[in-house]
């Protein structure tokens, strides 16, 4: 099975959370509750985005460098 990939529109937060758990302090810096959500395991980052009016590709810059800092 390939590994998931971080921008994957269908990759669940949940999923991406435990991939890369690096990423949480992102959703926490934006008040978003969605660490430990019983919704998590469904919603995906734009679906996220789209609850918290954030721009995705902004938001994923920033997953993206919490992920891989280096």
């Amino acid at each position: 099975m390939a590994r998931a990939r971080l921008d994957d529109p269908d990759l669940p937060l949940a999923d991406l959370m435990t991939a890369w758990p690096q990423t949480i302090p992102v959703f926490v810096r934006h008040r978003m509750l969605c660490v430990g959500c019983l919704v998590s395991p469904f919603h995906t980052v734009t679906d996220a985005c789209a609850e918290y009016h954030l721009d995705r590709e902004t938001f994923l810059k920033e997953l993206r460098q919490a992920a891989d800092p280096g």
